[in-house]
């Protein structure tokens, strides 16, 4: 099929609420490390990498391999059956979890195939764990889009129905550019993350199961946090009884360099933490791992009829050997330090961009009318992603305005690549400026 028989198809028999980017709807056909190939015979440099998810670039060699080599002995198995590939993904995950000074921690996984699902099941445990149901998310957090995952959602384009869970509160984001207080950091005194304590004492009954936060909020817009914030306010919640649930989604498996996880840049230790997206790759995954204790609290009866697939579990295996032999971590964070410095130069030379933010290969732009009343621009952000997509760039938005656009390569970019993008990045933004 080409383009337009595919996008006549995809009218007639998908549902419409499914997104899509642009005007016209880019299809792929296929891609190999940086780049995407579109039925319209173009080429695109993918500095979006499929929601951050294509965190060792499109079909690595190294990951199809092992991927195809599991097919052919063992392609299903939900978790009613132990297998090799499962067992050696949970101990190797358990590895790679952040420590604890003078503690020696035991971790374990459960194993689902979405990140809505690990988070599900991080919040599940936890109320479990805990005997006690309230929770806290955040505003403009984003979780996945299942029933409790949207009644944790912290931004109304994403809430589709009406709130129908009980016992969700939602606590003020770490949202320094925009914040609820009027305040700016760090004069602040972390009102943001001290207000939860007065949350919990008027909302709740002074008990809590759990706070589920990313430790850069993604969806929301790459809001990023003082470093001091989740130190501040991690110990409010175990003060009432609550579990902390890091959710890495996006963060997780060296997106934000130098780290395996998000959350190790704020120097606290999370007692679950929930990951998707990079660590496969691309192939469907979820991983909910909780400290050994927490996790042996989960009585009863569950399976994921998914979860441990055995293809997935391979995927994610290679992925995670490639990030450690090609030493991304550190790549994400030499050239994420560059990616950053020259989206301060866009920023210098084009007055729209109100913000840049972000860790690692995870910036931002966010976009205004006027830097000083940070009106949102939506119009000029539409415009900006149509014009990245004629120059041959692919780059995301998101934010509760959907003016902020949204940098994301796979972490095997190099400066030259990021020098490439921000050059047709420069380009777009003079032309949807112009037409202002």
């Amino acid at each position: 099929m080409d383009g337009a028989e595919v996008l006549r198809k995809q009218r007639e028999f998908v549902f419409p609420a499914v997104t899509n980017y642009y005007q016209e709807p880019l299809v792929p056909v296929r891609a190999e490390g940086l780049h995407v190939h579109g039925a319209d015979g173009r080429r695109y440099l993918d500095f979006f990498g499929g929601i951050l998810t294509v965190s060792v670039g499109h079909c690595h060699p190294r990951v199809l391999e092992k991927t195809m080599e599991q097919m052919k002995k063992l392609q299903h198995l939900s978790t009613l059956y132990p297998s090799e590939p499962m067992v050696q993904l949970a101990e190797k995950i358990a590895g790679l979890a952040p420590r604890e000074a003078g503690k020696t921690l035991r971790w374990k996984s459960f194993f689902t195939s979405s990140g809505t699902e690990a988070n599900e099941t991080a919040v599940l445990t936890a109320k479990v764990a805990t005997g006690t149901t309230d929770m806290i998310a955040l505003r403009h957090s984003y979780g996945g889009r299942a029933t409790l995952a949207i009644n944790m959602m912290g931004q109304a384009a994403w809430r589709v129905i009406p709130s129908q869970l009980p016992g969700i509160k939602h606590a003020h984001a770490p949202y320094c550019y925009r914040c609820d207080f009027g305040l700016s950091y760090p004069d602040c005194g972390l009102r943001c993350a001290k207000d939860v304590e007065t949350l919990i004492q008027t909302e709740t009954n002074g008990r809590i199961a759990c706070l589920i936060a990313e430790p850069i909020m993604g969806v929301g817009g790459f809001i990023t946090p003082p470093k001091e914030y989740f130190q501040e306010l991690v110990p409010i919640v175990r003060k009432y009884g609550g579990l902390f649930i890091a959710d890495e989604v996006q963060t997780g498996w060296g997106r934000t360099g130098g780290r395996w996880n998000g959350i190790e840049h704020w120097g606290v230790a999370p007692d679950m933490l929930t990951y998707a997206k990079g660590l496969a790759n691309g192939a469907p995954i979820g991983a909910t791992l909780a400290r050994a204790e927490i996790a042996d609290a989960f009585k009863g009866l569950t399976i994921a009829t998914f979860g441990g697939n055995p293809v997935s579990m391979a995927a994610a295996l290679a992925t995670i050997e490639v990030i450690e032999e090609q030493k991304l971590l550190s790549n994400v964070e030499a050239v994420g330090a560059h990616l950053r410095g020259r989206l301060e130069e866009l920023a210098d030379k084009h007055r729209v961009i109100g913000d840049v933010r972000g860790m690692g290969l995870m910036q931002a732009l966010e976009l205004v009318r006027d830097r000083k009343t940070k009106e949102p621009d939506m119009a000029v952000t539409a415009r900006f992603l149509e014009a990245t997509r004629r120059a041959g760039l692919l780059v995301g938005k998101g934010g509760l305005y959907g003016n902020t656009v949204r940098v994301a390569p796979p972490m095997t970019a190099t400066k030259n690549d990021v020098d490439a993008a921000v050059g047709m990045m420069d380009q777009a933004m003079a032309a949807a400026t112009a037409a202002a």
